[in-house]
């Protein structure tokens, strides 16, 4: 199992500082991946939590103004980093085309992408939601090798569910898993939504779920423990 935590642009340095040793008390069998704000990234300093990052530039280093390049993630010791947030496909007007390029400037540096995929509410009630998935995942990977697409990992966040408390039903997600797995047979797949300690009983009945991707529980170092105990037991 993979366990990803996305802080999103939350906790200032004290705050994080302070987060960080509360977190260092989390026991988890599964992979923990820690993906901090940019600025809380040099403050990294924990022993069950691989760093990772929530963004990289389309760009290698030189004069793109506010850009992280993903070497100087890894020069940080990064080696994860989320690709395609809807937050970020939504805000910043990331294209799937600027998604490849951040995929391929992660890999040449060695750092793993986790790559999010997800429709709207408006997209999966008017029956477009397979075709959204499939054009977000063929195009982020259109120019991989079979090695580095077997190293991706896919987090399906359906957008209608981020932040709502709202998640679909297992027959839902599965439905998503078996299409990504078509396209992707050797990829882990998260899911990523709305995820918490109160419902992870009913997920992890879900048998195709690799993992998960945490918002806002991220933030709750003492309820991300009930949600663990209750994933690994």
């Amino acid at each position: 199992m993979i366990i990803a935590l996305n802080n999103k642009s939350n906790l200032n340095k004290e705050e994080f500082l302070k987060y960080q040793e509360e977190l260092a008390t989390v026991n988890c069998n599964s992979t923990m991946i820690l993906c901090a704000s940019p600025l809380n990234i040099a403050n990294y300093n924990l022993t069950n939590c691989y760093w990772g990052a929530q963004n990289v530039s389309t760009e290698s280093v030189g004069a793109h103004t506010g850009e992280i390049a993903a070497s100087q993630l890894k020069s940080y010791g990064v080696k994860y980093c989320i690709v395609g947030h809807s937050e970020r496909r939504q805000d910043q007007k990331e294209t799937n085309e600027d998604i490849a390029k951040k995929i391929k400037n992660l890999y040449a540096e060695g750092i793993t992408p986790i790559l999010c995929v997800g429709e709207t509410k408006e997209e999966r009630e008017s029956g477009k939601l397979n075709a959204i998935i499939k054009e977000e995942i063929l195009v982020a990977t259109e120019n991989l090798t079979s090695e580095e697409k077997d190293n991706l990992i896919v987090a399906y966040e359906p957008i209608w569910s981020i932040g709502t408390g709202l998640i679909p039903t297992n027959d839902e997600i599965e439905e998503v898993f078996k299409l990504i797995n078509s396209l992707l047979p050797t990829t882990k797949v998260l899911y990523g939504g709305s995820a918490n300690d109160k419902n992870i009983d009913e997920l992890k009945k879900c048998s195709l779920i690799e993992g998960y991707l945490l918002g806002g529980l991220s933030l709750k170092p003492e309820n991300l423990k009930v949600f663990i105990e209750k994933l690994e037991n």
